[in-house]
């Protein structure tokens, strides 16, 4: 038998909160969940792969209405891979754009870091030159 977990454990392995949990089901990104006799949520390891991965997509920078459109053709099966597929392919698209404007960005403070080091060194030395 396929081991189930209480929506407070799936939290807790996922880093996501309750509320969140319930509401991604609410807003589709996740299948609705299996009910235990008592009426309480009941999670496959499935659907912590799923809220995992849902997590990666999040954390990437994905809009809601994204997750929710790959959500649904995930639900259509095998017949819409090619839309997940370019689907995931602009995401991937959209994060090295990012990456290279954060690598830009990165860059352009480093040098001011460095401007920063240099006028502190400027300073102790005339400190020094100073001081008897």
């Amino acid at each position: 038998m396929e081991q189930a977990f209480t929506i407070q454990e799936i939290a807790a392995i996922t880093g996501l909160s309750v509320h969140t949990l319930r509401y991604y089901e609410r807003i589709g990104l996740l299948d609705p969940v299996s009910r235990t006799e008592n009426g309480y949520r009941s999670y496959s390891a499935k659907d912590i792969a799923w809220v995992e991965f849902l997590n990666r997509l999040r954390v990437t920078g994905m809009p809601i209405r994204t997750m929710q459109e790959f959500a649904s053709l995930r639900r259509k099966g095998d017949a819409t891979v090619r839309e997940r597929r370019e689907l995931l392919e602009q995401h991937e698209t959209n994060i090295r754009a990012h990456m290279a404007e954060l690598e830009q960005n990165l860059r352009q403070i480093e040098k001011k870091i460095d401007l920063y080091k240099e006028m502190e060194e400027k300073h102790d030395t005339q400190d020094r030159t100073f001081s008897f």
